[in-house]
């Protein structure tokens, strides 16, 4: 089979099914991008061992798939089945979801001893340690609480939240709310009668600088920020 295209497998009961599609167009099928089927699609056939050019028969497909149809077969292993990706695209998979997991613990752990985010380079360093298995295409969410529980094991790491009593002087105040939202979750929002914005806020403590900074933009100076009970 040609190099310039990859599999998709799927089994069923212990029947195997493969199809041979084009690597990118497959790939940004699965991520849930809209993409065409015939542009992923490179030759209608069904196999059950694409490597030998050894197809499935029409009397399976009908039993498996309750179709004949190539595409529509096609379609169905492309949605349930294992892409094999290139070399290529594992690797620039693997480093956007590391750097995704990496921004996550950023975010919402800090080091006990400082109260403090761990540097990004540092974070980076404790996953080469312990050799963190990363899945391209399981969510970085998903993924972020069971890399920490193996990340404690060489690196101190707290979730802490903090909760900020901030206010905004009103000609910056509509621009400020935006960014409180954006960086954690607003509990509580006062409107003065001269359009001073109140609020008290609820953030990762690994965000706190970061919030602090772009008030401090947004509002040339004028915010006021407070850590609250």
């Amino acid at each position: 089979m040609s190099g310039k295209f990859t599999t998709v497998r799927l089994s069923l009961d212990r029947e195997h099914f493969e199809i041979l599609v084009n690597p990118d167009p497959a790939l940004n099928f699965k991520l849930g991008r809209n993409i065409d089927i015939s542009q992923v699609i490179a030759i209608d056939e069904i196999y059950s061992e694409a490597s030998k050019g050894l197809r499935v028969s029409s009397e399976k497909l009908s039993k498996y798939f309750n179709t004949t149809e190539v595409t529509k077969v096609a379609e169905a292993i492309l949605r349930r089945g294992e892409l094999q990706l290139t070399t290529e695209q594992r690797r620039k998979l693997m480093e956007e979801k590391r750097k995704q997991i990496i921004a996550i613990i950023a975010r919402n752990y800090v080091d006990p001893k400082t109260s403090l985010p761990h540097p990004p380079l540092r974070i980076e360093q404790a996953l080469q340690q312990v050799r963190v298995s990363i899945d391209p295409f399981r969510g970085a969410e998903e993924q972020a609480r069971p890399v920490v529980e193996q990340l404690r094991t060489v690196l101190p790491l707290r979730s802490e939240r903090l909760r900020l009593m901030v206010k905004v002087p009103p000609q910056f105040a509509a621009q400020s709310i935006g960014a409180l939202k954006s960086y954690g979750e607003i509990q509580k929002e006062d409107w003065g009668g001269d359009g001073t914005l109140t609020a008290i806020v609820e953030i990762p403590a690994g965000v706190h600088t970061a919030l602090l900074e772009r008030l401090g933009s947004i509002t040339r100076g004028a915010a006021q920020a407070s850590v609250v009970k």
